[in-house]
């Protein structure tokens, strides 16, 4: 009778779907989670120091502000270390060697950028990868602006030097250790990632690692520092050149006659000319508090040195003119004479006035007053000399003092490129 009843079950039973079994995966992960608490550090006996091995590549430099004193980066971030408690034989798990987890789900070293100010577009990536023998590898994107202390004097041939200081926010040394995960030489001379077309140049990426005392403890710290430089040919073309070419064309002025009012026009198109190109280029200029950058100096001192030319143009004329502006002297009456002569000073010795002069008479009068004329005339022009030397002789030295300055700049300027190119 049960053999009947079997015979009869045996085609229901093959009609009844198997349940399905949980992948080697979804075991792995529920198993090594099961019991797993991401609030505690993951070793097994407590003594023993969890080492955090930082990795860095730099991607790009995306913005230096001189102002705020900061500098927005694209990095390329990875942290590795070893997780006691997720730890598995891959042969129990149809081989598997590493799967990834929830980033939320384990316990994550609390490291920190000590110069990190904001955090730009965050990249969020909400898993690690970790291998059967423990250890976990978080690798992260980040666009982070960071505290530096910007040099901005030699712009646009300035250099800067920002660091990048890892450390844990609260462990110790004893608790957790800090270490390179390459050697120190690969990690400098890494550009392979760096998008080295644009206005800033990686120079390299030095690292280095000391331990601080705090609060009777000792806390590891991991330091990159970032060297990189500016590409000044942009600014060279745009602003450097025009201002040099506008200082030598006010130069050429010089040449222009000092009583002409030709040179005061001129003088005054270039100022305004130079005026709004500074306008034009003030948001290419770095801002900063601390230090005036050579460049503004410059552009400072050439508007300076135009001020002072137009001044000088317009006192030169007003000297030259000065003595046309004074009150001239009243001529005395020439009375008329019968018998006289002229003695050597121009006087004339009046012996007769006659009310009828005679033709030599007036002859002699007319002689008198024309030569009366042109001693004034005489005198008037040699004054006209004498200020015109002084005026030319002003105008001299000035000449010399802008062609010095012009020349020191220019020279300085061209020094520190000749140094940045051969740096």
């Amino acid at each position: 009778m049960f053999l009947i009843w079997l015979t009869l079950l045996a085609p229901l039973a093959e009609g009844i779907p198997e349940k399905p079994r949980r992948s080697a995966l979804n075991q792995l992960t529920r198993t090594l989670l099961r019991k797993y608490d991401c609030g505690v550090r993951p070793v097994n006996n407590w003594t023993s120091i969890t080492t955090v091995y930082i990795d860095l590549l730099l991607q790009s430099v995306l913005e230096v502000d001189g102002k705020t004193q900061s500098i927005t980066t694209s990095i390329w971030y990875r942290q590795i270390w070893t997780d006691e408690f997720l730890v598995w034989d891959p042969e129990e798990f149809d081989g598997i060697n590493e799967i990834s987890l929830s980033s939320d789900a384990i316990w994550t070293p609390d490291v920190i950028i000590s110069e990190f100010v904001d955090e730009g577009k965050p990249v969020t990536i909400p898993y690690v990868y970790v291998n059967s023998s423990g250890m976990v590898k978080n690798y992260r994107p980040m666009q982070v602006v960071l505290a530096c202390s910007l040099e901005m004097y030699a712009f646009p041939f300035d250099k800067q030097n920002c660091s990048l200081t890892f450390r844990s926010w609260l462990h110790s040394v004893k608790e957790i250790d800090l270490a390179l995960w390459r050697s120190a030489e690969a990690i400098a001379n890494d550009k392979r990632k760096f998008m080295n077309d644009g206005e800033w140049e990686l120079l390299s990426i030095p690292s280095s690692y000391w331990l601080i005392h705090q609060d009777d403890a000792d806390y590891a710290q991991l330091q990159f520092n970032v060297l990189i430089r500016r590409r000044p040919l942009l600014y060279v073309v745009g602003l450097l050149i025009p201002s040099i070419f506008l200082m030598l064309v006010d130069v050429t002025s010089f040449s222009l006659p000092l009583d002409s009012g030709t040179r005061i026009v001129f003088k005054i198109s270039i100022l305004l000319g130079y005026t709004v190109f500074r306008v034009n280029l003030t948001d290419e200029l770095p801002h900063t508090a601390l230090r005036t950058p050579l460049i503004g100096v410059f552009f400072a001192v050439s508007m300076a040195m135009l001020m002072l030319s137009l001044t000088k143009s317009i006192l030169v004329v007003k000297l030259l003119h000065h003595s046309e502006t004074e009150d001239p002297r009243p001529h005395q009456p020439v009375r008329r004479v019968r018998h006289g002569c002229l003695s050597g000073g121009g006087l004339l010795s009046l012996n007769e006035i006659q009310e009828s002069p005679s033709g030599l008479d007036w002859l002699l009068q007319e002689l008198v007053t024309l030569r009366l004329a042109l001693s004034q005339e005489d005198s008037e022009s040699s004054a006209h000399a004498d200020w015109l030397a002084l005026c030319s002789k002003l105008d001299g030295f000035l000449f010399r003092f802008y062609l010095v300055v012009l020349i020191s700049y220019a020279g300085t300027l061209l020094m520190l490129w000749a140094s940045w190119s051969f740096a």
